[in-house]
């Protein structure tokens, strides 16, 4: 990966954690006269700059949105394709994954991805298992709202067998029976291709993550435009629903 400018980053203010929802791969396939799998497969590319940027950066956690459960409905030649790939990066970037300390969850109901392809991301999880350099969460087959619908089960199954008081069921309660228990919520939330809302992605905890849209589609999303995400975050100030305290006056005030 080619080296990359962050002179306009505060390296002490970087978020924690940075979700993308990579969209585009299909307009900038047909803007070039091409198939929506031709951009799939660049997207690809940028997938693997922007992990290897944000490790480079020092940021421990990164969400990739890659396929929703809405995305199941796609024309199946489409979902075929898809899953090739995720099979095909899973094994083919393993080894950098390993050389970079990449450690690669799962988060989404992965009981509905071929067993080719679940059997190569069981394969990532436990191989990376114990890198600690980046945390990717790899979003398949997930929808937020899906989340939150097992998180309720899973509290109702603890109330039932008498492990869960109702009366104790509160914030921190829901966020650990959610498929991202083991992240922070993101501090920033990146979407290409211009599109002005989450579609059913991290419904739960987006709460008060700072949303930056870009109109560059993903494969053309590379580490200039993550750094100038960054720096637009870097901008924000974020009080979490709180009012800013008051200046102290002065003496002459």
């Amino acid at each position: 990966m080619a080296d990359f400018d962050t002179s306009v980053l505060d390296m002490a203010r970087l978020p924690q954690h940075v979700a993308i929802i990579m969209d585009g791969n299909g307009r900038w396939a047909q803007r070039r006269s091409m198939s929506r799998v031709e951009g799939h497969k660049r997207g690809k590319d940028s997938v693997r700059a922007i992990v290897e940027a944000t490790r480079k950066l020092g940021i421990p956690y990164l969400s990739l949105f890659a396929f929703s459960t809405e995305n199941w409905q796609r024309p199946r030649r489409e979902v075929n394709a898809l899953m090739s790939l995720l099979r095909r990066y899973l094994r083919t970037e393993i080894e950098r994954m390993m050389h970079n300390e990449v450690r690669v969850l799962a988060i989404g109901d992965v009981s509905k991805l071929p067993p080719s392809v679940r059997d190569e991301l069981d394969s990532a999880i436990e191989r990376t298992r114990d890198n600690q350099r980046l945390t990717v969460g790899l979003c398949v087959s997930y929808g937020g709202r899906e989340d939150i619908v097992n998180a309720a089960r899973a509290l109702g199954a603890e109330v039932e067998a008498g492990r869960l008081r109702p009366q104790d069921i509160d914030e921190a309660a829901v966020s650990r029976s959610l498929g991202t228990a083991s992240m922070p919520d993101p501090d920033l939330l990146i979407r290409t291709s211009g599109e002005m809302r989450i579609s059913n992605f991290y419904l739960w905890q987006l709460a008060y993550t700072e949303i930056y849209v870009t109109d560059a589609l993903w494969p053309d999303f590379r580490e200039a435009q993550y750094v100038e995400a960054l720096a637009h975050y870097q901008q924000r100030d974020r009080r979490f629903g709180r009012v800013a305290e008051e200046a102290p006056r002065s003496a002459a005030q």
